[in-house]
């Protein structure tokens, strides 16, 4: 499962976890703005915004897992098992494959608001990418400087849900994750005083009291709660080193440890990579489960304007 998150100090920082229990071979691909973006059943689009991000390339198309654009609109995809329905070809909408929104999406818009207009109008439709490659079940999480929305195909339709809290994980839809939140308001990054009884002199016996009852397990609605309550309260200045710094620490409190999560199968769900891009500046970082330090990409520093695909 995987963890994504919007967070702002002077600048907009977006970027996620990817949980699973093999790498797929993805890089950090950046599609320049000439480059021939093919779509299943749109006209290519020759011309557009460049993208950054982290993706599986396969027949010289990026398939990406995280993205931003050169305008600093950015998305994720994460696992949503048994939620996510695709439906068959629509002649009423814009059809889009599961594994195209990304690129579909952040090739033409540089606002959630943009984004919003643009979804409304597509129907998530089913063919796969290649006989090899089967439909993921997805959902995703879409935000620019100021604001995330979380975009869920079920079966009662395409979702476009307002995300307040600026974090997606998986199961269960998101807002059953938001509503959960509740749960936890009588969390604090404070000592807790005592209104269990005023007859008894019950008093704080260690720091970090204030948040008993946050969760520490890694399923996705646990992961949810403890990425939203370390992100609300975690400081940081606004450099660039602080709030790259902070961003994975925040990433860092939900990640998972090979070993921790056993598959049906027998293998090890564990966070592959992690990833920071700043939006503001088109650069982007990332860290994988075993490397020796953090990667930088700046975007700007590559040729733009190319008609084929750079990876880092």
């Amino acid at each position: 499962m995987c963890t994504a998150i919007s967070y702002k100090t002077s600048d907009h920082y977006f970027g996620r976890n990817l949980d699973w229990e093999f790498s797929f071979g993805e890089k950090i691909t950046i599609t320049p703005r000439n480059f021939k973006l093919r779509f299943k059943n749109q006209p290519d689009v020759k011309n557009h915004y460049a993208i950054i991000g982290m993706a599986l390339t396969e027949n010289n198309y990026p398939l990406y897992f995280d993205a931003t654009n050169e305008h600093g609109l950015s998305i994720a995809g994460l696992n949503f098992p048994s939620n996510a329905v695709y439906n068959p070809y629509r002649d009423d909408k814009i059809n889009i494959a599961p594994y195209e929104f990304i690129s579909w999406v952040l090739c033409q818009c540089k606002t959630t608001k943009e984004a919003t207009k643009l979804i409304k109008n597509i129907n998530f439709f089913d063919p796969p990418f290649s006989d090899s490659i089967p439909l993921s079940p997805l959902h995703w999480i879409v935000s620019d400087k100021n604001t995330s929305i979380t975009v869920e195909p079920v079966s009662d339709g395409t979702k476009i849900i307002e995300n307040p809290v600026g974090i997606l994980t998986n199961n269960p839809p998101f807002e059953m994750q938001l509503h959960n939140l509740n749960n936890y308001m009588n969390l604090s990054n404070e000592d807790p005083k005592n209104s269990f009884s005023d007859k008894l002199n019950l008093s704080a016996y260690s720091r970090g009291m204030g948040g008993l009852g946050l969760p520490g397990d890694l399923s996705s609605q646990s992961r949810f709660v403890k990425a939203a309550f370390t992100k609300f309260n975690v400081v940081s200045d606004s450099s660039e080193q602080q709030s790259v710094s902070t961003f994975f620490h925040i990433l860092s409190s939900v990640e998972q440890q090979k070993g921790c999560v056993k598959t049906k199968e027998g293998n090890f769900e564990y966070t592959i990579y992690s990833s920071c891009c700043n939006t503001d500046k088109g650069i982007y970082y990332s860290k994988t489960y075993y490397g020796d330090g953090i990667s930088k990409t700046d975007m700007h520093s590559k040729d733009l304007n190319s008609s084929e695909l750079i990876f880092q």
